[in-house]
């Protein structure tokens, strides 16, 4: 259940968000939405991929393990990487709307709110604290970064770039894992983009997020390699 508020500072003076990483707050999942101007630090740390929601929109994710409710930088109660996707970060908060006005809703059912510990959001005085001020940037640049995703993603379908993908892992214990339904660039198509098509994408701020996708396909291996350990750990 959730239970979405506009966020103020007479109501809320005294909520506190455990900013940390655990599985039960919520951090126990498989990926997180990402968006093109992200692409940069997310590829630096975690497999890029794309899926399909259930009424066929492409959306790229990080990607954090292999299996639904399973999170592989999750280590000793703490996240185990030098970058946290923003849709991580700003939880438990949301953007909401008022008319035109974009404004910071908070999600009260939410477990960061329940450990009676972490950062305040408000000054004494009923001003916002800098962790707010962090907060409410994330949310804004998670949202505008969202809105671009649809016209990065025609822009790779016009272009015919995406491509469904599958992943054989064979871990060391010698179990078979196999990874579906996921999609990723077509490598050969992409090399063989005219330089309009590649003018075309790099106008239009995409040709960078591309290379970052196909950057970010090395980090498999250090995903197959978390995925060993956590193996051995269970054994």
């Amino acid at each position: 259940m959730s239970q979405h508020v506009l966020l103020n500072n007479i109501d809320h003076k005294d909520l506190r968000v455990d900013t940390a990483h655990r599985a039960a707050l919520g951090d126990d999942v498989m990926f997180a939405l990402t968006f093109p101007a992200e692409l940069r630090n997310v590829q630096a740390c975690y497999p890029i991929v794309f899926r399909k929601t259930a009424e066929g929109a492409f959306q790229p994710i990080a990607l954090f393990g292999f299996q639904d409710g399973r999170n592989l930088f999750l280590q000793h109660d703490r996240w185990d990487a030098t970058y946290v996707p923003l849709a991580i970060e700003r939880q438990p908060f949301l953007i909401g709307r008022d008319g035109e006005e974009l404004m910071v809703h908070i999600d009260l059912d939410n477990p960061r709110m329940h450990t009676g510990q972490g950062e305040p959001l408000f000054r004494d005085q009923g001003g916002t604290t800098p962790f707010l001020d962090r907060i409410t940037s994330v949310l804004l640049t998670l949202h505008e970064g969202l809105a671009s995703v649809p016209a990065f993603v025609d822009a790779l379908l016009q272009h015919e770039l995406l491509e469904s993908f599958a992943l054989d892992v064979e871990l060391d214990d010698g179990s078979l894992n196999r990874m579906v339904g996921f999609y990723t660039i077509n490598e050969e198509r992409l090399r063989a983009l005219d330089g309009a098509a590649l003018q075309s994408l790099h106008q239009a701020g995409f040709l960078e997020p591309v290379y970052m996708v196909v950057a970010s396909v090395s980090r498999f291996r250090d995903l197959i390699d978390r995925m060993n350990r956590s193996h051995a750990a269970d054994r």
